[in-house]
């Protein structure tokens, strides 16, 4: 890389904003592990799903950022405001429910490629990473080691370049980007599952609080509502903020796709069971390193994705309840909080035990978030648009009818599902 080119990059990459760590956390092991069987089962016929999803995506996470710049409080404590309170409690209890399995299924996979990789017990290292991801979240800022965690993600771009080690049929790839292929039950499954690892209510609440907390801790900001000096360069942040963290996300979830379809589905392997048949994909590039590859893949995204999966559960109990919320604070300063963060990380570890295999926990986790997704962007549509805690900053045109059109995307894919698994 040239030195100017690297003198131009260099200020982006250390400030990176809640955006762009949405998006490396997006393509946490649930989405890793989704987005591998969609390739490995279907080949590149669901990568149209990336091509879909991007707008839907950027719409909802941009709404959900405004509401917490502009309002100065996060996704749960606007619910309270706006809806009845055993709504809004409702709500947040999807979100908590979908959070905890995801934590649990996160675990599980990290703890299955390290004993992949290293070798020993998946269950004690799914211990040392529970106790790994709560320590750092109680004595340091998610924000000060969220910058270095966020380097490990990039192992992921190994899948794009598989893309050029391997034979890739790009006909194929190109027409599975553009033209949707036909669709059974198990395919609606795999959709839902892409969908809900992608648009997940998690990241929602998450980027919302993030923004939220940015007014109360980085000197000079301030609710937008009340201070509309200055909207306009802030607005703007979260624009770019969100479109590139996105587009790094589903890029990387694309590339993952067709990596699978060129090496799994093309010799026959099209049901993934175990993360050493996982890891087969980027055996073009890292031969016998391959597992070692994917566990760095799976535990760096981990560690980034659980602290987020359990911080936005405690972020919206906590803003329910009307407690004292925030990353920045201390154990002693905010300990309910915290201790919903340890709590949710504690009973993910519990479902780890129960007798599942670690991939089809992660789909399955993919599938949760694809269902509970529904009638929470719905509500985040209603609190954009609404004049009373939004002002002047209510959604426009644009960007409402996108943000709708996620939410009726998603609930037809979660109906579609279930229909077609009832038949």
């Amino acid at each position: 890389m040239s030195r100017p080119l690297l003198h131009r990059l260099t200020p982006f990459l250390r400030n990176v904003g809640p955006g762009v760590i949405t998006g490396a956390a997006d393509d946490d092991p649930s989405g890793i592990a989704a987005y591998s069987q969609a390739g490995a089962q279907f080949g590149y016929g669901l990568g149209w799903s990336m091509l879909l999803t991007y707008p839907l995506m950027v719409a909802v996470q941009l709404v959900s950022a405004r509401i917490g710049r502009v309002t100065g409080a996060g996704l749960a404590r606007n619910l309270a405001t706006v809806f009845p309170k055993p709504v809004a409690a409702l709500l947040v209890a999807t979100v908590v429910f979908a959070n905890t399995l995801n934590i649990g299924a996160d675990l599980a996979a990290m703890g299955d490629a390290a004993a992949l990789a290293f070798g020993g017990n998946a269950h004690l290292y799914v211990l040392g990473f529970t106790a790994l991801s709560t320590g750092l979240q109680i004595q340091v800022p998610y924000r000060r080691y969220a910058h270095v965690l966020k380097w490990l993600t990039l192992s992921l771009f190994a899948y794009v370049g598989v893309l050029f080690a391997v034979d890739v049929d790009w006909r194929a790839a190109l027409s599975g980007l553009f033209l949707p292929h036909a669709i059974d039950a198990a395919a609606m499954v795999t959709i839902v599952a892409v969908f809900g690892t992608t648009i997940s209510p998690y990241l929602f609440f998450w980027q919302s609080s993030q923004e939220a907390e940015d007014i109360s801790t980085v000197k000079g900001a301030h609710r937008l509502v009340d201070h509309p000096t200055g909207a306009s360069h802030e607005l703007r942040r979260i624009r770019d903020d969100t479109f590139g963290g996105m587009a790094f996300s589903n890029l990387v979830a694309l590339a993952i796709m067709t990596a699978t379809a060129a090496t799994l589905h093309a010799r026959g392997l099209t049901r993934i069971d175990t993360a050493a048949q996982a890891a087969q994909a980027l055996r073009p590039i890292a031969g016998a390193f391959s597992s070692d590859l994917f566990a760095l893949g799976i535990i760096g995204t981990g560690l980034l994705a659980v602290p987020v999966l359990a911080g936005s559960a405690a972020f919206a109990v906590g803003e329910l309840r009307g407690w004292r919320t925030g990353l920045e604070y201390r154990f002693r300063q905010a300990p309910a909080f915290y201790l919903v963060i340890a709590t949710s990380t504690v009973c993910g570890v519990a479902l780890q035990w129960a007798s599942v295999d670690p991939i089809k926990a992660l789909v399955w986790s993919a599938v949760v978030n694809g269902v509970a997704s529904v009638p929470l962007i719905f509500a985040i549509m209603l609190l954009g648009r609404n004049r009373r805690i939004m002002g002047a900053y209510t959604s426009g045109r644009v960007l409402t009818f996108f943000g709708w059109l996620s939410g009726a995307v998603m609930a037809a894919a979660a109906v579609a599902m279930l229909v077609s698994l009832a038949v």
